[in-house]
């Protein structure tokens, strides 16, 4: 698959699964989308549904997919298929198809996905998801399983997740903007008197550390991060076969 994203999570197999298979709370941790809801389901057929994603304010892109999920293997793992599909101009990804797996590792499981899909607009499509879209999209999943790991966890919310990563970031950003354009150094400079001539020696070192400070140091531990997730598949990483069995949805 073109993607891959593996997170260890401390938690009973089941409740990892009822939080990533029930679209309600999908939803909520997932950052790649607004809306996930079942659509009308016919009998032994896979699953059907609708996702969306709020781009703007003003502009939503939908498309629809179809599921299939193995809940008992007998190895003790479990493995959830889809393929996908957006008919929206604006949607970069046409179609495409992916799975979860989810394999018990001592006190936890390792949830982990591989998936992969095809671009529109040609050429400049591709360009444009190979540099941008396509690094996007793994950044946002890895960061997606970091939240749900903290909130099977540690009980930290998907809505006070995001919160805690727009707080830092946010702290991040005033310490590399005050660094590096020197706003309110001069008034620093004016409370240490006497020493303001020594200090100012120092002030580019200093400078440079709360730069590096603010830009390399780990997130804190209730902050999801995408780093904290495995984004190299191991070499015996392959697709299951009920990927295979999967139409693309219409």
């Amino acid at each position: 698959m073109g993607l891959y994203i593996e997170a260890r999570i401390r938690a009973e197999l089941d409740d990892l699964w009822a939080h990533t298979q029930n679209p309600a709370l999908h939803q909520r941790w997932d950052l790649r989308f607004t809306e996930i809801r079942p659509l009308p389901q016919v009998e032994g057929e896979p699953l059907r549904f609708r996702y969306a994603t709020r781009v703007l304010p003003f502009l939503t892109i939908a498309g629809t997919g179809v599921c299939a999920g193995e809940r008992q293997r007998p190895d003790g793992t479990r493995t959830s298929a889809l393929r996908f599909a957006s008919p929206h101009p604006l949607s970069l990804l046409a179609e495409g198809g992916g799975y979860w797996r989810y394999v018990p590792d001592g006190d936890g499981v390792r949830f982990l996905t591989g998936y992969d899909y095809r671009p529109r607009w040609g050429a400049f499509g591709a360009l444009a998801d190979r540099l941008v879209f396509r690094p996007l999209m793994g950044w946002a999943t890895a960061w997606s399983f970091d939240r749900l790991r903290l909130w099977l966890e540690r009980g930290v919310t998907p809505e006070r997740a995001l919160l805690n990563w727009l707080a830092e970031v946010a702290v991040r950003a005033v310490v590399v903007a005050f660094a590096c354009t020197g706003l309110g150094l001069e008034s620093v400079l004016r409370l240490l008197g006497p020493f303001a001539a020594s200090a100012a020696y120092l002030c580019p070192l200093l400078l440079s550390v709360l730069v590096c400070l603010a830009l390399f140091t780990a997130p804190l531990a209730r902050t999801p991060a995408a780093r904290r997730c495995l984004r190299t598949p191991p070499a015996h990483a392959r697709a299951p076969r009920v990927l295979r069995s999967l139409e693309n949805p219409r």
